[in-house]
């Protein structure tokens, strides 16, 4: 395989708040599109702009993202990080309308959602990273733990508006975005990050419900993550590793197409396939020939993870020699599609941010 790959479709992630020259090794090596941080990777500002700049000095391409939703999901929230609403919070300011004025309280909370994208957005490339994992696209239905307050609501058209004007906040600033996770978590009580959650509900019923806001929002995601979960009615396999999911039901009958990136694969549900633990190569493999563009391995190079980090660089491996066994094929749509979601345009510094007025106009129009 030559040097130079059409296609880098893993996201890795790293044990500290600095580059390694294992970290390095991992960073540069083709088949690795981006890096995903967690907060044991924050200290404060200066060194998390000090660390996205190192990760672009390895390669200016690599993708850097994160999971900063607002409420419970929010990497950074100290040294200037603004707390984030939870997007219930959006849901609730939904329904409080001004007396006599019925409405209003969709167009306040619409409003507020498109300035709690900037926010986040901006801030967080004010310190080098380029992409949120955001908006949740699941309906609270009230039974999910891991979703929760996560959720906008349980009405798909309100999840719609609410999702498309956070994004709209998030393009204001640069940032692509990412609905997740597809077709539906919020129905099904267990934790993939944990279990195996199972939905028994018909293909027409989660069409009609949960998977509402990928069709609506088609021409605005840029890119979606399935969820580890398996829908029996449907396909034998979870989502993220389904053809019928992300081919025939996300891509053509949904009309998506942006990038499509699977779930962490250390999860519980992430690696069982047809009754199966499978390896993490073979995971990867699997999910990339069922639609995916991208496959994350997250919390696998810390010290107290599988072999001290061994699976990372085995995975990379195994990726290679899957590809040279023609088991997966490297795709220049796929690496299109990545690159798409790296910011167009440079962004506003920290301390330009704090004086920038449509930066101080969102922070007011905050719940």
């Amino acid at each position: 395989m030559s040097a130079t790959y059409q296609h880098a479709p893993l996201i890795l992630d790293i044990a500290g708040t600095a580059l390694t020259d294992t970290d390095r090794r991992r960073l540069a090596h083709p088949l690795t599109g981006g890096m995903i941080l967690f907060r044991r990777n924050w200290v404060d500002r200066e060194q998390l702009t000090a660390l996205c700049a190192d990760i672009k000095s390895v390669r200016n391409d690599l993708l850097i993202l994160v999971d900063h939703e607002g409420g419970r999901v929010q990497r950074f929230r100290s040294d200037g990080f603004t707390h984030l609403p939870s997007m219930r919070a959006l849901g609730e300011l939904w329904m409080q309308d001004d007396p006599g004025l019925p409405g209003s309280g969709a167009m306040h909370a619409t409003n507020a959602a498109t300035a709690c994208g900037y926010a986040l957005a901006a801030e967080l490339r004010a310190c080098g990273v380029d992409m949120s994992f955001t908006p949740v696209l699941d309906l609270d239905f009230g039974s999910s733990g891991v979703i929760g307050d996560r959720a906008f609501a349980r009405d798909p058209r309100m999840v719609s508006l609410l999702a498309k004007s956070l994004m709209h906040g998030l393009l204001q600033a640069g940032m692509a975005n990412c609905g997740k996770h597809f077709p539906g978590h919020g129905f099904v009580k267990a934790d993939s990050h944990t279990d195996i959650p199972v939905d028994k509900r018909s293909l027409k019923n989660i069409l009609s419900d949960d998977a509402l806001p990928y069709g609506w929002l088609n021409s605005s995601l840029t890119a979606v993550m399935p969820a580890h979960v398996i829908y029996p009615k449907v396909d034998s396999r979870p989502a993220g590793f389904s053809k019928r999911w992300l081919q025939d039901i996300l891509r053509q009958q949904l009309g998506f197409q942006g990038a499509v990136f699977s779930d962490d694969l250390s999860m519980a549900g992430a690696r069982l396939i047809d009754g199966e633990q499978v390896s993490y190569t073979r995971a990867a493999v699997t999910a990339l020939n069922a639609g995916c563009d991208l496959v994350l391995l997250c919390n696998q190079s810390t010290p107290e993870s599988e072999a001290g980090g061994q699976a990372v660089d085995q995975l990379l491996q195994g990726l290679q020699q899957a590809e040279k066994a023609n088991e997966w094929h490297l795709s220049a749509a796929s690496e299109a599609r990545r690159r798409a979601l790296l910011p167009a345009a440079p962004a506003v510094d920290w301390d330009s941010l704090m004086r920038q007025a449509a930066y101080l106009q969102a922070l007011a129009l905050l719940p």
